[in-house]
């Protein structure tokens, strides 16, 4: 049985996609079933995906008008993670797709649930993340700025950010 039927077999519609023929194998996971999955990834003897090496957020918007009517996506954000066994030497990713806003709502971030008391190193990774991509980890214990001042407005990786023409008198480009 391979490692995606074995996932489906435990976690049903939570799994939602796969290619683990990829340079990166990787895994589709639905938000509401990531905590579950991540789990049973870490403490499955089989598997003992024992690190998190790095999340990242992706912000799938073309901002083309033209290009955008040739894409054959939706817009919409990913957060990906990257697992490691140290013990087994393997690795996988997992992908969790969500909407660009919550609810649809223009301003409202997207959510997905924290990690982080399941892999140490997620914490931080969240927090970049959320920084940078404008993604809510939910239950995350401290979830806020990183690289950005606390003040900053926006999320500077989100295609659509507009620069400030200023912050705290200093003029941009």
């Amino acid at each position: 049985m391979s490692l995606v039927d074995d996932l489906k077999s435990q976690f049903g519609d939570h799994i939602t996609g796969a290619n683990l023929e990829a340079v990166d194998p990787w895994i589709e996971v639905a938000p509401a079933g990531l905590r579950d999955v991540c789990e049973h990834l870490k403490s499955e003897p089989s598997l003992q995906f024992d690190m998190c090496n790095c999340i990242t957020g992706v912000d799938y918007l073309q901002t083309d008008e033209k290009k955008a009517k040739k894409t054959d996506w939706e817009p919409h954000t990913e957060v990906v993670y990257h697992l490691s066994s140290i013990s087994r030497k393997h690795t996988l990713v997992l992908k969790v797709i969500l909407p660009r806003w919550k609810d649809d709502v223009e301003g409202e971030l997207p959510e997905v649930p924290t990690v982080s008391d399941i892999w140490r190193t997620a914490d931080w990774h969240e927090r970049e993340v959320f920084d940078l991509c404008g993604i809510r980890f939910t239950g995350h214990p401290d979830l806020r700025r990183i690289l950005c001042p606390e003040d900053w407005i926006g999320h500077p990786l989100r295609k659509d950010y507009q620069m400030p023409a200023d912050y705290h008198g200093i003029r941009g480009k």
